[in-house]
């Protein structure tokens, strides 16, 4: 099975998390590392100059607070990775940087505009260089 998983969770749907850990229960092997990602979209400059200047560090620290609340709801003895910058590329850099053999990644049920445009998940399908499982 797989040696190094990485799992991105979207803390706005953080339901969809103990599937996921189901999911890499099963392909992970016994001493596989485990990697618990979150995103942070970046703000468009021009936006982010009528923001507050510690937006996305607020919004970084939540979501590492996040994450290792998760971590321990999993049992796993999983890494936290937070950053800020495209989610897609993000979660293929992380992934890349950690030699990942796998990504479980959740998806929802596209609307039109993932079709003309594409989701995260569909991105990260089409760009790993590792295994990508997918939940709905």
């Amino acid at each position: 099975m797989y040696n190094t998983i990485v799992i991105p969770v979207d803390i706005a749907h953080q339901e969809r998390f103990e599937k996921m850990i189901d999911v890499t229960r099963k392909l992970a092997n016994e001493n596989a590392r485990v990697i618990l990602t979150n995103i942070v979209e970046e703000i468009p400059k021009y936006i982010a100059t009528e923001l507050p200047n510690d937006l996305i560090t607020k919004s970084e620290r939540v979501a590492k607070s996040k994450l290792t609340e998760l971590a321990k709801l999993s049992n796993f003895d999983a890494q936290i990775d937070v950053r800020s910058g495209h989610p897609s590329k993000s979660i293929l850099e992380v992934a890349e940087e950690n030699d990942a053999d796998c990504i479980i990644v959740a998806s929802h049920h596209p609307i039109l505009v993932d079709y003309l445009l594409g989701s995260t998940a569909a991105r990260v399908v089409r760009h790993a260089q590792c295994s990508v499982h997918v939940l709905r």
